[in-house]
């Protein structure tokens, strides 16, 4: 590793990440993986590293109109302890590796490594949740030094396996969850074991009932494509249906799919 900074504010780190092309250290559970060197050697990292991890500012949780704005930098262990936390969001956090990796793994950083076999990014998808970015001299801000954010749907900014629309010297900030309404929720991973393994697959839903007939549904997949995949023909095929008209509507399709085959 070769230049390493400690900023002791935001300011100063959005500062360091766009002057120095540095690249943002929060927990590292990925980061270090990803360049990991040689037995006995230090890591292969190409660029100067700014270290987020311990900034106040990324990990504050909040209610902002009727939205829950929860701080990049909270780890996943902080996000499970937190009851004002979605219970969705709190299950697919529990399946993140082990106690160890979750105390120094960030949600943020679950995020920008933009797997399509990350835990809570199907969650994140069918919460609709938003991704808040930050750097200087963004949007309408022109005055050096200023700060300026910009917010965007989750599933705009991740573009693929490893990549998104975050531009030079912008760090994500926080994540917005809406208010929801779904009395259904569901989430399951698919692994080799028990724990500590990526998903194979994975699947995160919720729902909306009332008077027995769904009037709302979201469905993500994970790891089963280049990213999350939001099932929205699969949604409409049940909205305003009863279950026994899923299940009706199910079998019809499985039966034409299997005359075909």
């Amino acid at each position: 590793m070769g230049e390493a900074y400690r900023p002791l504010s935001l300011d100063k780190a959005l500062e360091i990440a766009e002057e120095k092309s540095a690249l943002p250290l929060a927990g590292g559970t990925d980061l270090m993986v990803q360049r990991r060197n040689w037995s006995g050697l230090p890591p292969h990292i190409e660029r100067p590293v700014v270290f987020i991890g311990h900034l106040h500012e990324l990990q504050e949780v909040t209610f902002e109109q009727d939205a829950l704005v929860i701080g990049a930098g909270c780890t996943l262990s902080s996000i499970l302890e937190d009851e004002r936390m979605p219970s969705l969001l709190r299950e697919a956090v529990h399946s993140i590796g082990g106690p160890s990796i979750r105390s120094r793994a960030t949600i943020g950083g679950n995020i920008c490594n933009a797997s399509p076999a990350a835990d809570s990014l199907p969650v994140l998808y069918v919460l609709d949740a938003e991704v808040v970015l930050t750097g200087r001299k963004m949007g309408t801000t022109t005055t050096p030094g200023k700060l300026g954010t910009r917010t965007m749907p989750i599933e705009a900014f991740i573009e693929g396996p490893g990549k998104t629309c975050l531009k030079k010297g912008e760090l994500l900030t926080a994540i917005k969850i809406p208010a929801g309404k779904h009395n259904i929720t569901f989430f399951k991973k698919v692994g080799t074991r028990a724990s500590n393994a990526l998903a194979k697959l994975s699947l995160a839903a919720v729902a909306r009932t009332e008077n027995g007939a769904v009037k709302d549904i979201r469905l993500a997949l994970g790891a089963v494509a280049p990213t999350v995949v939001r099932s929205t023909e699969a949604e409409e095929l049940m909205r305003d249906k009863t279950p026994g008209e899923i299940r009706g509507e199910l079998y019809r399709i499985l039966k034409a799919y299997n005359t075909v085959l």
